[in-house]
């Protein structure tokens, strides 16, 4: 069995078999971003609160505006926007009808990629 390395199950260092070389196991931790807070300030604009303390106004006009699908663009009724609300640390829409990806609302970037609308 040369060159294969076990994990031993009591510990986290990984042993290589042919060198008998020691190595210790990264630890990547996912840090999970909640959503904590969502109020409306303008027409398109919510204001997000997020579990570190981060907060960000995102403008979904734009992303509303651009896209080329009628169930999207059907959110563009102010009325209906307004009907937003906070899910397990996700802002959505509907039955999840309109969502976005956390990271993307805490980082402000929803953007239309024209290759991914041509897929659509």
């Amino acid at each position: 069995m040369a060159g294969r390395i076990s994990r031993r199950p009591w510990n986290s260092i990984w042993t290589n078999r042919f060198t008998g070389a020691h190595y210790e196991e990264t630890q990547i931790t996912p840090t999970a971003i909640n959503i904590v807070t969502a109020e409306q300030v303008g027409d398109f604009y919510i204001r997000l609160g997020f579990d570190d303390g981060t907060e960000q106004t995102v403008d979904f006009k734009p992303f509303l505006t651009h896209a080329l699908h009628p169930d999207i663009r059907a959110w563009l009724d102010p009325t209906r926007f307004a009907t937003f609300r906070i899910e397990y640390g996700e802002l959505v829409w509907g039955d999840y009808d309109l969502c976005f990806p956390v990271i993307d609302l805490y980082r402000n970037r929803i953007e239309h990629s024209a290759s991914l609308e041509a897929v659509a």
